[in-house]
């Protein structure tokens, strides 16, 4: 698969759907160690109605989602056409922390490390950031079932 990948090809990939798909690109992979991508906060997005009126704040679990999501793009990618009859499913999180608000006009970049992959289960630090700075990390367990 060439890169960059846009909304077509992730969801070629991944099962999610609007209001449910928090990728909207992914602009570097290096088979086995790491995926980058990014999700662009529009002041549009559903959450925005009640997190929080008047002072819209992404929540930590939409951006852990989208950390989920990358990771779950890595390995249907990594799979290739293997993994084209399985679903990807979130296990775990583990030292979640949120470092900063992210906001509607913002750029979420997302990034992805391999720590272990073993069958179909992957364990991975992720990390998202707007601009130089870290809005959230977590190390995440995922699975393609």
């Amino acid at each position: 698969m060439h890169l960059p990948l846009d909304q077509t090809k992730i969801q070629e990939l991944i099962p999610h759907r609007y209001p449910f798909l928090f990728v909207d690109g992914v602009s570097a992979y290096e088979p086995g160690k790491s995926i980058d991508g990014y999700k662009m906060v529009s002041v549009n997005e559903p959450f925005f109605q009640g997190h929080f009126p008047g002072k819209p704040v992404t929540p930590g679990v939409i951006i852990t989602e989208a950390m989920a999501q990358l990771a779950c793009i890595f390995m249907r990618l990594e799979l290739g056409e293997a993994g084209n009859d399985k679903t990807p499913l979130f296990l775990g999180i583990d030292k979640a922390r949120f470092r900063s608000m992210v906001v509607p006009g913002m750029r979420l970049d997302l990034r992805m490390e391999v720590l272990s992959c073993r069958g179909n289960i992957l364990k991975a630090k992720a990390a998202a950031k707007v601009g130089d700075g870290l809005a959230a990390e977590a190390e995440l367990t995922c699975m393609l079932k």
